[in-house]
């Protein structure tokens, strides 16, 4: 070939590359998802000089289809954001309500997994398998917390449109069991259509020290003090959406933008804290009453609306003691800095976007609580939040005495849960509390420039997490698919909001909607609201049986907050809305109404696959690592022996040889100077240690850790012994042992210690990795 034909051919490559990379099929079957591919042609050419090279199929989103992103914040009530009237300023929600519009009639489930799997699929969560959170799944269909295939969820159906998508933050959508190295992994974020995860697991996460997954590959932090999660994922999410538009920036994307705040622990910079001392020395019953006078002169609840009562075990703030209004003060400021601090990353999510040039055509909705304000921290809030998973009652003088750490990394901490009352104003009840409006309706905020020509309105449509997915379809150009990857599917139980981008005026189109968590149940229906408290958030137990439930009956279209009980009044009209949730609970899989709590903690006494199975020993080795609670054999409340062979280095070795759980509570076998031992934390309480006066002497070793149980109920103590090489080298007792939960995200680990530290003096994280070999370690229980 002459080198002048060169750059003809090369011309001609570029214009044929070019036309290929324009074709797009122009009319797709977009109800079938993955959308069939067309008929590939047969040829009788030899050549293939000869041959016209067919239009390339590609599935494009819809011309001028938005970005989407859902911003979903967790545990934060109808009353706490300045935007719905809270005392706490999200100016990053004010921005957005102001250029879009506001809804005060949207509700979730009351509960996070549930409300994260109706949103995400725009279902009912008993349809979705998810009754009540992974972690209490149970045999029954409704509650088994596998989330079946065919409730495709919104980001697959947009990933097969030409989507790109990426979840950031908290899932807590993915079975307990299924959450290991073997899987399945049908049901972690990159298998429910999101290309990219980066986030956690589980319910809930040390800010200061998550167990992270990009995918499912686990994350190793960074060696820096200042870290938090939430500035984090913040930077993740935004260098993932600009890398989105710098390689396709004809391409939307969603983004699932899903922090832990607000729930538990309360972890935020101390320097944001100090910003809300003072602002609450007011009290909840005082927040609550200026609370309501803000909503009314914003507009967000009706003129005349009535303070509902709050729950009677929640005292006068006048009537406590002056320990206790100090120590539950620190506690809410705490929590509003944390609320101030992730509107403020929030908001710089929103800038970037703005700055990318894509803030007009991107819809945006901020659900701002996936259920109201948790009470679940007690009359008296919680310095460690597992203290309550395992029955320990913190008193005030003992958490006063640490109030100084509130928020830090040595704190796990949780608010009295008299604020979370104020936090759901004007309602009465909080998270858990599915038949009030208090553990119900949240705020949230719709922002689309391009698509919302209004500002600043307020929207008041009845409306539920399960209608923001259809919604997203319809403002996307996108049909609901009938089949998604071989399955057909359960139509979608919501309906869209895109009316109201409109008009404030549209149809009130969602007529009806039950409610159901662990036994708290009611029924929406055409302004009528009838239901049931059947335990409260800080209850052990049901204070009745199902059948002996008090029904409450609220006309809600004249009684905003449900402050009214009509029941009395109207029995023929609560006789109606009784059968009538029986009906929607059968038709949508709530039935067998679930009211057991600390039961369902135990599989095999719910039904709930156990990975371990029947298994009384577990045998692993060095790398295996950040293995999470409901993956690991199971410890608690018996007897186990722990035999680890290892080799030890000449200076006699350092580091974890087996641990689980962290600085809140667990238990390691460990080298410290190569001297071994055996540390058991109490919930942070108590610290037993039973180590040899003897260093390691180079070469193979033996270690065995036997515990005698000694039964008698759940969180009872025993006898620990240490051997080396058949020698006991420590013994000792062990007063108390953690009879629920060591932790939602610490791991168990061999050769280092991931997350917080159990054994301080050894420490987390690389300090913590053992400097010698670890063959073979077996955990044996009886």
């Amino acid at each position: 070939m002459k080198n002048d034909a060169l750059p003809s051919l090369g011309c001609s490559l570029l214009a044929l590359l070019l036309a290929l990379g324009s074709l797009t099929a122009e009319t797709v079957d977009r109800t079938q998802l993955p959308v069939a591919q067309p008929e590939r042609p047969v040829y009788s050419e030899t050549d293939v000089r000869n041959v016209k090279v067919p239009a390339r199929f590609e599935v494009a989103a819809p011309k001028d289809a938005p970005n989407v992103i859902i911003v979903l914040i967790d545990d934060l009530g109808f009353g706490a954001t300045s935007t719905f009237g809270g005392p706490i300023a999200t100016p990053t929600l004010d921005r957005l309500a102001k250029g879009g519009l506001k809804y005060n009639r949207f509700h979730t489930t009351a509960l996070c997994s549930p409300t994260r799997t109706a949103l995400k699929s725009g279902r009912n969560h008993h349809t979705c398998n998810m009754g009540f959170i992974t972690e209490m799944a149970t045999g029954i269909p409704g509650a088994t917390g596998e989330i079946p295939n065919a409730v495709a969820p919104l980001a697959e159906m947009l990933r097969l449109n030409g989507y790109s998508t990426g979840a950031f933050g908290k899932w807590h959508e993915t079975a307990s069991w299924e959450v290991s190295v073997s899987g399945p992994f049908d049901r972690w974020p990159t298998r429910q259509g999101f290309d990219k995860f980066y986030g956690f697991i589980g319910g809930e996460t040390n800010q200061w020290a998550p167990y992270l997954y990009d995918g499912v590959a686990p994350v190793e932090l960074p060696d820096d003090p200042s870290y938090h999660f939430m500035a984090d994922m913040t930077e993740k999410s935004i260098a993932w959406m600009k890398h989105q538009k710098a390689m396709t920036p004809e391409k939307p994307f969603f983004a699932y933008f899903a922090p832990g705040a607000t729930h538990a622990p309360h972890h935020v910079p101390q320097d944001w804290i100090a910003k809300w001392k003072g602002k609450f020395d007011q009290g909840w019953d005082k927040i609550r009453e200026e609370t309501l006078a803000r909503q009314i002169a914003l507009g967000v609840v009706p003129k005349g609306t009535q303070l509902a009562s709050k729950p009677a075990a929640i005292a006068d703030w006048e009537k406590l003691s002056g320990d206790e209004k100090r120590l539950f003060t620190a506690q809410v400021e705490t929590f509003a800095a944390y609320l101030d601090y992730t509107d403020h990353h929030i908001g710089q999510v929103v800038q970037a976007v703005e700055d990318m040039g894509q803030l007009d055509n991107t819809l945006i909705f901020y659900i701002a609580g996936d259920n109201g304000a948790s009470a679940e921290g007690g009359m008296n809030g919680m310095f460690n939040e597992y203290t309550y998973f395992n029955g320990v009652e913190e008193k005030v003088e003992d958490m006063l005495k640490r109030i100084d750490q509130w928020g830090g990394p040595t704190t796990y901490p949780h608010m009295a849960a008299g604020w979370a009352v104020a936090f759901n104003t004007p309602f009465m009840w909080t998270k858990q509390v599915a038949s009030n409006f208090g553990g119900t309706r949240n705020g949230m905020v719709a922002h689309w420039p391009k698509g919302i020509t209004s500002k600043g309105e307020l929207r008041s449509q009845f409306s539920h997490v399960i209608d923001v997915a259809p919604t997203i379809l319809e403002a996307a150009g996108l049909p609901e698919p009938k089949v998604v990857n071989g399955t057909p599917q359960i139509p979608m139980e919501g309906t869209s909001l895109f009316p109201t981008f409109k008009s404030a005026d549209a149809e009130d189109r969602h007529k009806t909607q039950y409610f159901e968590i662990a036994g708290n149940r009611a029924i929406y229906h055409d302004g009528w609201l009838a239901g049931v408290v059947h335990k409260a958030p800080w209850e052990r137990s049901p204070s009745r049986a199902l059948d002996a439930d008090l029904w409450e009956l609220y006309d809600v279209r004249n009684d905003f907050s449900c402050s009214k009980d009509l029941a009395a009044n109207n029995p023929e009209k609560l006789k109606e809305m009784q059968a009538l949730f029986l009906e929607e609970a059968k038709k949508y899989h709530v039935l067998p109404i679930d009211d057991r709590v600390f039961e369902r903690m135990i599989g095999e006494m719910v039904g709930r696959p156990d990975l371990m199975g029947k298994r009384t020993s577990l045998t692993l080795a060095e790398g295996m690592t950040g293995m999470m609670e409901a993956a690991f054999i199971n410890v608690k409340n018996k007897s186990k022996t722990i035999t680890a062979e290892i080799e030890v280095p000449e200076n006699g070795g350092n580091g974890i040889v087996l641990c689980q759980g962290g600085r809140f509570g667990g238990w390691a076998l460990y080298v410290k100077d190569g001297v071994p031992g055996y540390a058991y934390n109490f919930l942070g309480l108590q610290n037993v240690n039973l180590a040899s006066t003897e260093k390691l002497k180079p070469g193979k070793a033996t270690l065995v850790f036997d515990f005698a149980y000694e039964g008698g109920g759940a969180g009872k103590g025993g006898q620990g012994v240490l051997s080396v090489n058949g020698s006991k080298v420590a013994e000792g007792k062990i007063p108390h042992t953690q009879g629920g939960i060591f932790s939602a995200d610490e791991t168990a680990d061999v050769g280092i210690d991931l997350g917080t530290p159990v054994v301080d003096v050894i420490g987390s994280e690389a300090k913590s990795k053992f400097t010698g070999r670890i063959p073979k370690v077996t955990i044996e229980v009886r």
